[in-house]
């Protein structure tokens, strides 16, 4: 017997709801600030989850023109593509071996990168925060935020990159090597090209997680090397009462991240399933 054709698919209603709700919750608050920053104090005290009437644009200009905002937002640019760079060349350098090597002890070490996703910032901080400041003498300046940040960014590099470089077919290092490449050169001229979906993936999540990153920063910087979140913190504080220009500060903070993640989602998703092929 044949079976009846759903009417929403594969999945069914009860999926769809969920799945309706899950982007409820998610999108709820996005959308609110948003929103949230065309308003006037005024209309957010009279009806909060009116929409705006009339719209307003003085919030937004005003955080535009607002020169720490531009300073928060280098700042947090600039560690964040540091943070990134960092973290997916030296991940990648890890991963290949880890990946294309056969060699004692190597599951043993990977399974050190997989442990360190159980390990969060937080639990070491405080030793952090002294090896930085004290030892290395980086505090206040963007390589003594990156470089933590990268070292926490390297075990879900190292795990999603691993199975994408195992999936990678063989005959074609025996190939180079035949025409005269060294490791080094299939390396950088056969893997890093074939592996650039993967390399997209670890770099978005890497660079997602320390712009949006609160706490390394807000103990080893200062004053305007301070970045975007530690901006929006010190914008709520000084503009408590500006409820409408705290959201739209919030929002605009919130919009690179968020443009860089949607360009890439496909890329992102693309570069997961070859690690789960692999």
């Amino acid at each position: 017997m044949t079976r009846r054709a759903r009417p929403f698919g594969s999945g069914g209603p009860l999926v769809y709801l969920l799945a309706l709700v899950a982007v409820i919750i998610t999108l709820g608050p996005v959308v609110y600030g948003a929103l949230g920053g065309f308003r006037t104090n005024e209309q957010l005290a009279r009806d909060p989850s009116g929409l705006p009437d009339p719209w307003v644009f003085s919030n937004y200009t005003a955080v535009l023109s607002n020169d720490a905002f531009w300073r928060y937002a280098l700042n947090s640019s600039i560690v964040a593509l540091v943070t990134t760079v960092v973290a997916v060349l030296f991940g990648v350098m890890a991963a290949y071996p880890l990946a294309r090597y056969q060699f004692r002890g190597r599951e043993p070490l990977f399974m050190v990168f997989v442990l360190g996703l159980l390990f969060p910032a937080a639990v070491a901080i405080i030793p952090l925060f002294i090896l930085v400041s004290q030892d290395l003498h980086l505090a206040n300046t963007w390589w003594g935020v990156a470089l933590p940040q990268a070292a926490f960014a390297l075990p879900i590099t190292v795990v999603i990159l691993r199975p994408f470089l195992m999936a990678i077919p063989r005959e074609l290092e025996e190939a180079a090597l035949i025409d005269g490449a060294s490791r080094v050169g299939i390396f950088w001229r056969l893997v890093l090209p074939l592996s650039v979906p993967a390399l997209v993936t670890v770099g978005v999540l890497a660079f997602v997680a320390s712009w949006n990153a609160y706490l390394l920063p807000l103990l080893l910087l200062q004053d305007d090397m301070r970045t975007l979140p530690l901006g929006v913190a010190d914008y709520s504080s000084e503009h408590s009462s500006d409820t409408a220009g705290v959201l739209a500060f919030t929002t605009l903070a919130m919009i690179p991240a968020l443009i860089l993640f949607l360009a890439m989602q496909r890329r992102i998703v693309s570069g997961l399933q070859g690690a789960v092929k692999g």
